[in-house]
């Protein structure tokens, strides 16, 4: 009894072992794809099966790619349902989608397609999809012709700052939808979060921040305390850096902010700074567009005499004189300039001495 019991037991076991899922890696006709691309600072990951068309007429084939919802939506792939992943909110054609990670189907209808983005994102294909409960948003978009494709694939398309078409394509048809971020709200927040951790160490992370936003003229209070911070570093001054760089985005933030009296205190304290002549070079113009030629001559002169084969500073010395309304010296300068300024850039030299003679010349960007 004891033996045949032994027996019956090993039989059970090994019934159950047979009956476990392995962890072996088999190729399967539908590889897996993972890809993720960024859009500002959010991340759209996308995870699906790429079927192949294997000489189908997919998009008319209901036994691949079900019509108008029936008996189900279409797992937009194959195997498990695709999913796509958002690392912020969004916008799906201009309708609004929290941060987070749907399954993503498709119903092909009469007159284009339903885009459904659910909530409940861990489904073996479509079947049990619930429309009306697991659904968070619905879009509808039309398809497009593209150039042939045996497998189905996503790409990212008619990229802009703030906004990147997502499509489906297979055979030849690309179902798109775009995806846009408000690049303002987003990219300042992922700031917050990133120069709390390692970059708050970095002064180059902190002047970053700070320039980004005064390129995209946003929130621009808190990036002159960024631009502070770069300068001045963290508790106890950890990590100070004061140099150019930051100085330069500090004047810049100061001016765009109206803070007359502190612009002037911050352009006295970095004329009195060492520079390269690409600095010098960008401080000039800056300072000319915004009426402060003197300064500009102030600093350039000083390079001039640290760095006399830069031509480009003596061709800014002549300009700044014309604007401090020394138009003869100006001319002088650029005769100078003449003589040792790359072949390349003659013809523009020509053309500034002659709008300068004329009194027609305007500094770019003024």
């Amino acid at each position: 009894m004891k033996k045949l019991l032994a027996v019956l037991l090993l039989s059970i076991a090994a019934v159950e072992a047979s009956a476990q899922f392995h962890t072996l890696k088999i190729p399967q006709p539908s590889n897996r794809v993972t890809e993720t691309q960024r859009l500002a600072v959010t991340d759209i990951t996308i995870d699906y099966s790429s079927p192949s068309a294997n000489g189908r007429d997919v998009w008319n084939d209901t036994n691949v790619i079900p019509k108008n919802g029936d008996p189900i939506p279409w797992r937009a792939g194959a195997n498990m349902n695709t999913t796509i992943e958002f690392s912020t909110d969004v916008t799906i054609e201009g309708k609004a989608l929290k941060a987070g990670k749907y399954g993503f189907h498709i119903i092909p209808k009469d007159d284009g397609y339903q885009l459904l983005f659910a909530h409940n994102n861990d489904q073996w294909g479509s079947y049990y999809l619930d429309v009306d409960k697991d659904v968070t948003l619905k879009v509808d978009v039309k398809s497009e012709e593209c150039a042939p494709s045996e497998k189905l694939d996503y790409e990212f398309i008619n990229w802009t700052e703030s906004t990147v078409q997502v499509a489906l394509e297979w055979r030849n048809q690309r179902i798109p939808f775009t995806v846009g971020v408000d690049i303002n709200n987003t990219v300042v927040e992922s700031f917050r979060s990133e120069l709390r951790g390692i970059n708050t160490y970095h002064w180059q992370a902190w002047n970053d921040a700070a320039a980004w936003c005064l390129i995209h003229n946003t929130n621009l209070e808190e990036a002159l305390t960024w631009a502070d911070r770069s300068i001045n570093g963290g508790y106890g001054g950890f990590a100070a850096n004061k140099n150019v760089t930051n100085l330069t985005t500090k004047v810049r933030l100061l001016k765009a902010l109206n803070k007359s009296e502190e612009l002037t205190a911050t352009i006295t304290e970095l004329k009195a700074m060492d520079m390269s002549p690409n600095e010098a070079n960008e401080l000039g113009i800056f300072l000319l567009q915004n009426n402060k030629a003197s300064d500009a001559l102030e600093i350039t002169e000083r390079l001039l005499k640290e760095n006399p084969d830069a031509w480009f500073l003596k061709l800014n010395k002549g300009i700044f004189q014309y604007y401090l309304g020394n138009k003869k010296s100006a001319l002088k300068t650029l005769n100078e300039v003449e003589r040792v300024i790359p072949e390349g850039f003659k013809a523009r030299l020509g053309q500034i001495k002659t709008e300068i003679e004329n009194d027609t010349y305007k500094v770019p960007g003024s």
